[in-house]
């Protein structure tokens, strides 16, 4: 892996956040495909801009033309029970978490199976900028501005069989450095999972960076999914593995509370939560006065996502 020390960049190769607030400039100056990430004692890193005819933008017919929420907000805000259920102990208690060795094994049902340095699970293929909408199950939602990898680059990558229904991820499981882990608050390791139509989709992306920047450790470093259309839980971070499986697994919420949390989780205002409404949602950042905003089927990507739930009753596959 490429590592660069802070007074290695050149102050050419940083893309400053206000730059990348205007999105047309923060294009020009681009990200990093493969693997080449900035590591050291600064935080965030950063990552280096990197030869043009490597790189592969984030398509605007993907990306939503809201505003981000702001970096402090999408890094202090948020669920990850590995290390901790209040939303403020992901960054509290992750500071310290190392993500380097980290490897990827790849198994089941695909012709292509191994386990991967990440380096090498990144390296062939362009990162990509995804400016997506994010819909929690708790009712409040964001804007976030990820880099990462399509995730049907990958499916195909690897080959899945025709016995392969089913894309499962698991994450590390390790107490001693997640201490959210010591606690039965859910079973662990995380365990969350698609179907091949829908790891196939363009939307769903393998996350390694936020606002052109190595993503930090409390939003799921080095590796977490991202799938826009579909409850925040489903978005699991620090993945070690990705299997090709036949039958639907059972996941780590639908497990805690099946009659909250089901396999699907599509973002839908029609189907309430048992205990809360989920027909409006609070965006973060907005004025604790602010009217709450109405939630979208499928958080506003039925265009790219409704296909592949014809026929399937969605209340029942919640």
């Amino acid at each position: 892996m490429l590592i660069q020390k802070p007074s290695d960049i050149r102050p050419s190769e940083i893309t400053s956040r206000d730059n990348y607030l205007n999105r047309r400039r923060f294009l020009e100056a681009g990200i990093a495909a493969g693997s080449a990430f900035v590591a050291g004692p600064a935080f965030p890193a950063l990552l280096p801009q990197r030869a043009r005819a490597a790189l592969e933008f984030g398509s605007s017919e993907y990306s939503t033309d809201e505003p981000p929420n702001s970096y402090e907000e999408i890094t202090t805000y948020n669920n990850y029970y590995e290390f901790g259920t209040d939303k403020a102990d992901p960054q509290r208690n992750a500071q310290d978490f190392e993500t380097r060795p980290w490897t990827i094994t790849v198994d089941g049902h695909a012709e292509v199976t191994g386990r991967f340095d990440l380096d090498d699970f990144v390296k062939p293929h362009a990162l990509q900028e995804r400016i997506y909408r994010m819909r929690c199950v708790e009712a409040w939602s964001m804007v976030i501005p990820w880099v990462g990898i399509p995730l049907v680059d990958l499916v195909r990558h690897f080959r899945p069989t025709a016995a392969a229904k089913y894309v499962l991820f698991e994450s590390l499981h390790d107490p001693e450095r997640m201490p959210g882990q010591s606690s039965r608050v859910l079973r662990w390791p995380y365990r969350e999972a698609l179907t091949i139509a829908e790891a196939t989709n363009v939307l769903p992306i393998l996350a390694v960076g936020l606002y052109g920047e190595v993503l930090p450790n409390q939003n799921g470093a080095p590796l977490r999914l991202v799938v826009p259309w579909k409850y925040g839980f489903k978005g699991i971070k620090g993945i070690v593995r990705m299997s090709f499986v036949e039958t639907q697994p059972r996941t780590t919420w639908e497990m805690a509370a099946p009659n909250e949390y089901g396999f699907y989780a599509n973002v839908n205002p029609g189907v309430n939560h048992p205990r809360w409404s989920q027909a409006m949602e609070r965006r973060i950042g907005s004025s604790l006065f602010a009217p709450k905003q109405p939630t979208l089927m499928w958080n506003g990507y039925g265009e790219q996502v409704a296909q592949l739930y014809e026929g399937l009753d969605l209340r029942r596959n919640f």
